[in-house]
C-alpha cells in the first residue's frame, strides 16, 4: 500500500527542511509499523519568488521519494493542490499545507479510517483559538453563508484530507477551470469520515490568505457550486415589483389627500430603489458570465515547467 503526500508551496523556503524532517520521521515510522508499504511526498511549487524551488531540487536530489512539480508561474493554491493530486500514484493521497499548522501526526488516524472503508477522510479543526477574533468571526460567517447559499461544506475543514484511489480517479473527471476543492469533494458522495485536531501556530513565514484572497475564495465557492444568487435575484425582483405597486398606490393616496411633495415619490424613490437593485443583479450576473467566459476558453488549470523524480522526467500536466 502506497501513500502519497501532496504539499502546495508558495514562498515557503523557511519551512521546507522542517516539513521534510518531520514528515520523513513520521512516514518511516508508518512503514516500520506496517501501516503502509511505501510513500512519496509531492511538493508543488506555485511560482515561488524565494528559494523554495532550490530547496525542493536539493531534497529531490538526495531522496527519490521526494518529488517536485514546478509551475511556470503563480496559478494559485487550488490549482497547485490539483496538480499534486493528479500526479499522485499512491493507493491514497493526503493533501497538506506547508506551514505545519495542520499537524502531520494525525495522518496515522486518517489511514486507519481509510482501512475501515472511508474513501475520503477530512481533517477538521476542533477549535480556532490560534486565530484572531476577526479571523474566527469571518470564518463563522463564511461557513454559514456558504451553507445558506446551498454549498455542501465540512465545517472547519480546509484542505487537509485523505483521498482513496477511487476518489482520486473520480477527481480526474472534474474538468472545470474555476476550482473550489472544499466543495468539490463533499459533492462526490463517497463514504467519508472526520478526524479532529488542534491547529498549531505557523512554523515560519506569513499567511498566504489575506482578507482579499479570503473574499475572493468565498465568491469562487459560491459561484462554482450554486445558482442560488441567480434565484435570489428573481425573488428580489418579484418583491421589488410588489413594492413598486404598493409605492404607486401610496403615492396616489397621498396625492388625493394633498400631502404629497410634488415629484418626490415619483422620481427619487424609484431611482434609488430600482437603480440599486438593478446594479446588484448586474453584479451577480457578471460573476456567472465571467465564470462561463473562463470555462469556455478551456485554458489549462496550471502549466508545469519542470518535474523531479517522476518517471516521465520533464512532465506535462495530466
Amino acid at each position: 500500500m502506497k501513500l502519497s503526500i501532496v504539499i502546495p508551496c508558495f514562498n515557503e523556503e523557511q519551512v521546507i527542511d522542517e516539513v521534510y524532517r518531520r514528515l520523513t520521521t513520521l512516514l518511516n515510522s508508518y512503514v516500520e509499523g506496517a501501516a503502509i508499504d511505501t510513500y512519496e511526498v509531492i511538493y508543488v511549487d506555485d511560482g515561488s519568488s524565494d528559494g523554495t524551488l532550490a530547496a525542493l531540487r536539493r531534497l529531490a536530489g538526495k531522496d527519490k521519494r521526494v518529488k517536485a512539480i514546478s509551475f511556470s508561474g503563480n496559478f494559485g493554491h487550488q490549482p497547485a493542490l490539483t496538480a499534486g493530486l493528479l500526479y499522485a500514484s499512491g493507493d491514497m493521497a493526503v493533501s497538506l499545507d506547508a506551514d505545519l499548522q495542520d499537524p502531520p501526526e494525525i495522518i496515522g488516524e486518517m489511514i486507519k479510517r481509510f482501512k475501515d472503508g472511508a474513501d475520503i477522510v477530512y481533517g477538521v479543526r476542533d477549535d480556532r483559538q490560534e486565530d484572531t477574533y476577526f479571523k474566527r468571526a469571518t470564518a463563522v460567517i463564511f461557513y454559514k453563508f456558504m451553507t445558506l447559499m446551498g454549498v455542501n461544506l465540512i465545517y472547519n475543514h480546509a484542505d487537509y484530507r485523505l483521498l482513496s484511489r477511487a476518489a482520486l480517479e473520480a477527481f480526474k473527471k472534474y474538468g472545470e477551470v474555476n476550482r473550489f476543492l472544499r466543495g468539490m469533494f463533499p459533492s462526490m458522495g463517497f463514504k467519508h469520515s472526520i478526524v479532529t485536531y488542534k491547529r498549531e501556530k505557523r512554523f515560519a513565514g506569513t499567511t498566504k490568505y489575506p482578507l482579499k484572497k479570503m473574499v475572493s475564495f468565498a465568491v469562487e465557492g459560491i459561484t462554482s457550486f450554486t445558482n442560488f444568487p441567480l434565484r435570489l435575484a428573481f425573488v428580489l425582483g418579484f418583491v421589488n415589483f410588489l413594492a413598486a405597486i404598493i409605492l404607486g398606490l401610496w403615492t396616489i393616496a397621498s396625492k388625493l389627500k394633498g400631502s404629497a411633495v410634488p415629484g418626490w415619490a415619483s422620481i427619487v424613490l424609484p431611482i434609488y430603489l430600482f437603480g440599486g437593485i438593478q446594479l446588484m443583479f448586474i453584479g451577480i450576473l457578471s460573476e456567472y458570465v465571467g465564470k462561463i467566459y473562463m470555462e469556455v476558453k478551456h485554458r489549462p488549470v496550471f502549466i508545469v515547467k519542470e518535474t523531479y523524480n517522476f518517471d516521465d522526467g520533464q512532465g506535462k500536466s495530466p
